[in-house]
């Protein structure tokens, strides 16, 4: 799990940004019926907000990013996406970690939502997120803050 980190995201990275997202989601958009090339990078384009977003490298290297959005009472993690080949060593489940603790030491309550069937669902279900509602195409999920 060593030699990654994360930087804060600027305007530059939101095409490779984009890309990955195209990349990462498309099987599950696929499975679902629902990839378009074009529009799942827009999509992201639409929505990408620098502020809130950090990316992740590994080896100095972009690797992939993840955004927190105040919103409200809570807070939406969105933009988790880490390149095929850096997935699966834990990479992702110490940013998530990083992420949570903070929201815990904050109270806040954190949602996002996960494609149906995807992987990553179990990635979310390890770190505490329940399943709240869903839809025909996404799992709406929650996660209380974790008591000091």
């Amino acid at each position: 799990m060593g030699g990654w980190g994360v930087r804060p995201a600027t305007a530059a990275d939101v095409e490779p940004v984009a890309d990955l997202r195209a990349v990462v989601l498309r099987a599950d958009l696929e499975r679902l019926g629902r990839y378009d090339a074009r529009r799942v990078r827009q999509r992201l384009r639409d929505g990408f907000e620098p502020a809130h977003t950090r990316v992740i490298e590994v080896a100095g290297t972009f690797a992939g990013c993840v955004a927190l959005r105040p919103a409200g009472d809570c807070h939406w993690l969105e933009h988790f996406y880490l390149a095929p080949e850096h997935q699966g060593g834990g990479i992702g489940s110490g940013v998530l970690r990083a992420l949570l603790r903070r929201c815990d030491r904050a109270g806040a309550v954190v949602r996002l939502n996960v494609l149906r069937g995807s992987p990553a669902r179990r990635l979310y279900e390890r770190h505490g997120f329940t399943a709240e509602t869903e839809d025909p195409v996404d799992v709406f999920m929650v996660r209380e803050p974790a008591s000091p």
